[in-house]
Parts: C-alpha cells; sequence; structure tokens
C-alpha cells in the first residue's frame, strides 16, 4: 500500500470593506464570515494542492497562484486544484476596484498552502464515497444529476478533511451581504459535528441545476441554514457508510480541451444588430447593463478590421476582466485559456477538476464512462473564470446558459452544437490516456474488486 501524508488549514477570507459583489451589487454588510480551505496529499514524490473558497470564482489570483507554487514549492498547475463554491454573496473579481482584493487573495492563499504543507501527518488513508442529494431540478430538457461525492482523509480512525461535491447552484441566505449560502452552512455544520475535520465543499457540474428550498417556515437565511444542514446530515451518512480506498501514487497534468465555435452572423445582420446597440466604447466593464451588447461591438470590429474569426475557443484567451481576447494579446506567463481540465491520478481513480459552470450532462457522461471500471471524482469551478459549458440542447435553444460567452464574455461568435460532444471526449480521452500512463488495468481491477470497506463489517 503507498504511504500517503495529508495536511490541511482554513484561513478567513471575508473582505474588509465593502466591495461589488456576483451581482453587480456593492455589499452592505457581513452576515457570516466568508473561508478558505486547504487539503494535501503527499505520496512522499509528488503533492496535490487542493483549496477551496467561498467564491464565485478565484480569477485574478490564479495565475499569481499557479507561477509562485511552481517557482517557490514545485508544485505545477496540474497539481494545484482551485475550486469554487460558487457563492455569489462573496467580492467579484472582475471588476478593477476588487483587483486589489484578488492580489490580497493570492497571497494569502499562498500563505495557506504553506501552513497545510507544514501540518502533514501521516499516514493517511483516502477513502471515496458517494450519495444522492435529491433537492435539485435542472433546465436543458435534461435529467438531474443528484450525486454527492465524498473524498475522505482519514488519520488513524478519524477524518481529518472531507471534500465534498454536489452540482447546484448554492441557495443564498441574505442578498447583498457577504455570507457563504447553503454550503458554507454545511461546512459549518459538519465541523462542529465532526471535531478535528476540516469540511471543503466544491460545485460539481452543476451549470444548468439549482436547489428546491426545503419545505419549511422562515427567510431566505432559514433555508439556506436548513438546507445547510441537509446537506451535512448526507455528507456524514455517505462518510460513514460503504467507502472505496483509493490511497495511492499521486500525479497530475493541466490540460486544455479545444471547444468548436459556430460561424460569425452575416455581416448585414451584425450591422443591423450595431445600430441597435451604439456605444462609443468596444467594450464596457461589469456591472454596465450594456456589458450584454459588446459581443456585437466586438463582432463589427471584426468584420471591420478584416481580422479571421475564432473557430475554436482556445483562440482566445480571457483576461482579468473577464472578456475574451486574441490569444498573441495575453501575456501572461498562466493565460487562462478555455477549457482549462486538470486530469490528475490517486491511486486507482481519476481526479477531474473542469474549469468554469460545466452543465451536468456532460459530468453525468464522463462519469459514467468509467463508474464500472474505476473510481472517479469529479468537479467543476475550478481555476480562473466561470465561463457556462452548455450541451447541444442549450445551445439549440440558445439558453443563458448558451448566451453567456456572448454576453458576458464578449465573444464575437457563438457555440457550435458540438460542444457537448468535444468537452466529454475530451475528458474522456485524457483520463484514459493519464490512466494508462500510470496505471496496468490489472492493478486498477485488483482495487474495485476487493477494496469496497463497509463501515461495521462482519
Amino acid at each position: 500500500m503507498q504511504s500517503m501524508r495529508s495536511g490541511n488549514a482554513k484561513i478567513r477570507i471575508t473582505p474588509d470593506r465593502p466591495r461589488t459583489q456576483v451581482f453587480g451589487m456593492m455589499s452592505k454588510g457581513t452576515v457570516n464570515d466568508i473561508w478558505a480551505r486547504c487539503v494535501t496529499l503527499n505520496d512522499g514524490e509528488k503533492r496535490l494542492v487542493i483549496i477551496t473558497y467561498d467564491l464565485n470564482c478565484l480569477d485574478v489570483a490564479t495565475p499569481i497562484l499557479r507561477e509562485r507554487c511552481a517557482n517557490e514549492l514545485s508544485i505545477p498547475a496540474g497539481r494545484l486544484v482551485l475550486l469554487a463554491t460558487h457563492n455569489h454573496n462573496a467580492p467579484i473579481q472582475i471588476v478593477p476596484d476588487n483587483y486589489d482584493y484578488g492580489r490580497w487573495l493570492a497571497e494569502t492563499l499562498f500563505d495557506l498552502i504553506q501552513t497545510a504543507i507544514e501540518n502533514e501527518v501521516g499516514p493517511v488513508k483516502l477513502q471515496l464515497g458517494s450519495g444522492k442529494g435529491e433537492f435539485v431540478w435542472a433546465v436543458g430538457n435534461a435529467p438531474a444529476d443528484t450525486e454527492i461525492q465524498t473524498l475522505t482523509v482519514v488519520h488513524g480512525d478519524k477524518p481529518t478533511a472531507v471534500l465534498f461535491t454536489h452540482p447546484v447552484h448554492p441557495m443564498l441566505g441574505a442578498s447583498g451581504y457577504i455570507e457563504h449560502a447553503h454550503p458554507g452552512y454545511a461546512c459549518d455544520a459538519l465541523e462542529e459535528e465532526l471535531p478535528g475535520c476540516l469540511a471543503l465543499y466544491a460545485d460539481a457540474c452543476g451549470g444548468n441545476q439549482f436547489a428546491i428550498e426545503p419545505a419549511i417556515e422562515g427567510d431566505a437565511m432559514a433555508k439556506a441554514k436548513a438546507l445547510g444542514q441537509h446537506l451535512a446530515d448526507l455528507v456524514i451518512g455517505i462518510v460513514a457508510g460503504p467507502t472505496t480506498d483509493v490511497t495511492g501514487p499521486i500525479d497530475g497534468s493541466l490540460e486544455v480541451i479545444s471547444l468548436p465555435l459556430a460561424p460569425p452572423l452575416p455581416r448585414e445582420e451584425a450591422e443591423r444588430l450595431l445600430k441597435e446597440a451604439p456605444c462609443e466604447e468596444t467594450c464596457v466593464r461589469y456591472p454596465d447593463e450594456r456589458r450584454s451588447t459588446n459581443w456585437i461591438r466586438v463582432l463589427n470590429q471584426y468584420y471591420k478590421e478584416g481580422k479571421p474569426f475564432p473557430k475554436r475557443l482556445d483562440d482566445l484567451v480571457c483576461t482579468d476582466d473577464g472578456f475574451l481576447v486574441d490569444a498573441h494579446e495575453d501575456g501572461r506567463a498562466y493565460p487562462c485559456r478555455y477549457e482549462e481540465v486538470i486530469i490528475a491520478r490517486i491511486g486507482p481513480m481519476p481526479f477531474v477538476a473542469m474549469q468554469g459552470e460545466v452543465c451536468a450532462p456532460i459530468g453525468m457522461r464522463i462519469k459514467d464512462a468509467f463508474r464500472q471500471r474505476m473510481p472517479i471524482f469529479l468537479t467543476a469551478y475550478m481555476g480562473e473564470h466561470n465561463l457556462y459549458i452548455p450541451t447541444r440542447e442549450l445551445v439549440r435553444v440558445d439558453a443563458y446558459q448558451s448566451q453567456v460567452l456572448r454576453i458576458q464574455y464578449a465573444s464575437p461568435v457563438d457555440w457550435d452544437p458540438k460542444v457537448e460532444d468535444e468537452m466529454v471526449h475530451g475528458v474522456i480521452d485524457r483520463v484514459k490516456k493519464r490512466m494508462n500512463d500510470t496505471e496496468e488495468p490489472a492493478l486498477i481491477h485488483d482495487y474495485l474488486s476487493v477494496r469496497m470497506e463497509p463501515d461495521n463489517a462482519d
């Protein structure tokens, strides 16, 4: 059995002054603190770092952290997993007035990683669990993914950290205030009920899924707390139930999956739309209400300048303010290029972290491709910027999850309907390569056949 060590740490990331939040309003105060949490996994040769934070996305801090961790801690971007809880009641990083908060986050999270490394103990075991959280509904003519996944670090006979996921938009408790939504309340409850255990929540592939309100009396805060407690109770049951031991060697890489874009609108249609969206600037920043028409001006600029239109999403990179620009216009050491995916390996298990708001059918198809042959842990909202990755059906009906490419990221062209299939197959192909490169098929089969461990074996 591979020997593994693990450390963890937690730090408050509540802003010290009012900040522009995800919905564009200035925060009016703080209901409860928001946190970043870190767990490290060390196999003696390589270290995987997983950080969660009560934010909608990390943005500005991501390239700073990647560069520092690679240069100062020998942790490459493919083994630095940055995961958002998808909390909307928190600062948004794509407004210039919040850039300083983003740079502070980078410094704070780097210190958090160092503390977690200092706290490493061992040996530990890593247990994968799964259950159901039925309180979700889906849009886009799609079935709902209700799976809760847990990854628990066990030292001796006690859990020291549990990373859990659920594919759903968080239920908010207080509009206009800093607070951590129902996943934060779940973490609070878990850390109270499992003393000495750090609870880390990461949103899974829930871009088209939303929470069902608890059937209780009370305001939004009471309902968010109740939902958080319900989620915590489900996680405790999963952790205590049958789990799969996935302790083993660690590896990982940051991959970019090239996704297809549609041809542009005809020039005549572009010019007609421009008359309805006049503006002296090509792109205006969030939260300017004209932001949703930036793509029309960018589209016309492409025609005016005779620039070739992007055909694949990785022809573009995303800047700090959220706009997509030609790749050569960004000189950062770690540019944000869609679609970033971390494909890591922990023992017999692929650990997949996908960028942005990936819609549930994509996640379900990826899990279903592997779950009969090997354990798999899947999450999204990784790294920098939360672009929706839609399904074919969402593109077909031009649902909001499809429109975001244009109205938030100023893309001059839309998604090609093949985006769902190419995302699914892109991840599957990279997982196959990672597992084939690092594990013999017989070893994977051995883990599946002997590693199921019920809580109270006879």
